[in-house]
């Protein structure tokens, strides 16, 4: 593919366990939740009502600049709660809401958001993109983690149908190091990207549901 800068060891930077992020504290974690937790609870939905004022009504966001949560896993969904609580990942919004929260807050929104059906979005396709991005996607092995389709597995998060810009932007900052919590996989992967696979990936992944 034109433009395309990936080279032959991509392989080698794919770790195909899903256990890799997760380790001890995520073990721990499992042994409390189950997949209902929290639903329905009058508490947890107000804790979540915080997370909606951005992330949009049951986790369907309507603004780019913050990502879906409707129907995320919610191992994923804990452990980004708690790299922000902290300090593996910072956002000015975030780390001081993460912050507050418990070990079993985390797990009942992740189990919330969980829950929730995601809805489509409405952006503009560009067929060429998305052949383009499928073909990169394919060439550095991102099924391998995220499966066919982006649906995630366990920690490893859901992007299907996820807005293109806020893919977008998760790439360069994983390609810049800006976001690092990720056992060096995303940051490894990214590295090798251009800023044209990292367009027409995020049109590719957008574009499934």
């Amino acid at each position: 593919m034109r433009g395309h800068s990936v080279g032959a060891g991509w392989p080698r930077f794919i770790l195909p366990s899903t256990m890799t992020r997760c380790g001890l504290a995520c073990t721990a974690a499992l042994a409390l939740a189950s997949p209902a937790a929290g639903q329905g609870d009058a508490a947890v939905r107000e804790k979540a009502a915080v997370c909606v004022e951005c992330h949009g009504p049951n986790g369907n966001s309507t603004n780019p600049d913050y990502p879906i949560l409707a129907g995320q896993s919610w191992r994923y969904i804990y452990i980004e709660l708690k790299d922000f609580k902290e300090g593996r990942r910072s956002d000015p919004q975030m780390s001081p809401k993460a912050a507050k929260l418990s070990q079993e807050d985390m797990i009942a929104l992740g189990n919330f958001f969980a829950a929730q059906k995601q809805a489509p979005i409405q952006f503009k396709v560009d067929g060429a993109k998305v052949e383009a991005g499928r073909k990169t996607s394919d060439t550095v092995l991102c099924p391998m983690c995220h499966l066919g389709g982006f649906v995630g597995q366990n920690e490893i998060p859901r992007v299907a149908g996820q807005w293109p810009q806020y893919i977008k932007k998760q790439l360069e900052d994983f390609k810049a190091r800006r976001r690092t919590n990720d056992a060096g996989n995303m940051t490894a992967v990214a590295a090798g990207l251009s800023d044209q696979d990292i367009e027409n990936l995020s049109q590719y992944i957008g574009n499934l549901y």
